[in-house]
């Protein structure tokens, strides 16, 4: 998706924390829970890559440098720089979500954390090796923009714009479903597990926000080229892939976020549909 040039950004919306983390390698403790709950959180409520064994340490830091999200001003920024265009990605989603919402309970939006190496949140230490991934003790996504280089150049994503929204869209759905008091279903591994239900849910939830995108006014059309792209980019972050390059073989058994084939689906389901009441992966075949 395009931002609309003159859509006014609010950098206060993105918590910017690159270039102030622990550096070194390891776990960054101290935010309470410690490092197995934070774990274990991650592989049940968002982590992507670094979630599953072998992947520790193979994100490179992302842009730390002299630009800052309080330089994000407009949708042209947006289109030009990723930070910006995570930020627009939020208030986009914010904007949707909050309607959507509307008569469920009072709606909160999620904090949302951009560092780099390693951050300290309430649910644990964490360092970028996780991925992208959210906290339903302080409702916070954290996220290392270097994810996408090492999505691309490790896992052989196509990558883009749109590919780099959907990453940002699936951690909005586990605040949504955190909203919704459904996020702690999702305990058991395996191909039909609770886990990874809860995860097929949370890409239904990203279609669902592509789908509406538009009418938020931050974004122009959704193209071809660009579903396209988070249709890639899930494809990659399967579980039968992810274990196919990294261990030379596929076990269901241990799968905790669903297959390329079931997160393309999801997507699509929700993309099709334009409304969360097309994503209850609880109920019947995955």
């Amino acid at each position: 998706m395009t931002f609309r040039r003159d859509v006014d950004l609010d950098p206060g919306r993105v918590q910017d924390t690159r270039g102030r983390g622990v550096r070194g390698g390891g776990i960054a403790l101290g935010g309470g829970l410690g490092t197995l709950v934070l774990i274990a959180i991650v592989l049940l409520t968002g982590g992507n890559l670094g979630d599953l064994a072998g992947l520790g340490g193979g994100l490179q830091e992302g842009p730390v440098g002299s630009q800052e999200i309080s330089e994000c001003q407009t949708g042209a920024d947006a289109n030009e720089r990723q930070d910006c265009r995570l930020l627009g990605a939020v208030q986009s989603l914010d904007a949707y979500w909050s309607e959507a919402f509307a008569g469920q309970g009072e709606f909160q939006v999620p904090g949302v954390n951009v560092f780099s190496a390693s951050v300290n949140t309430a649910c644990g230490g964490a360092t970028s090796a996780v991925g992208p991934f959210y906290c339903p003790v302080d409702q916070t996504i954290y996220i290392d923009l270097g994810f996408y280089q090492d999505l691309e150049s490790r896992f052989g994503a196509e990558g883009g714009p749109f590919a780099e929204m959907y990453v940002v869209a699936h951690e909005y759905g586990h605040h949504m479903q955190n909203l919704l008091g459904l996020l702690d279903q999702g305990r058991d591994a395996g191909a039909e597990g609770d886990a990874v239900r809860t995860e097929l849910m949370a890409d239904c939830f990203a279609g669902v926000w592509a789908a509406n995108a538009e009418d938020t006014g931050f974004l122009e059309p959704l193209t071809r080229d660009q579903i396209a792209q988070a249709l890639d980019a899930a494809s990659v972050i399967g579980d039968d892939r992810i274990q196919e390059q990294t261990q030379g073989q596929v076990n269901p058994e241990t799968w905790t976020h669903g297959s390329a084939e079931q997160r393309q689906q999801w997507f699509t389901n929700g993309l099709e549909a334009g409304t969360a009441d097309a994503c209850d992966t609880f109920e019947g075949d995955i």
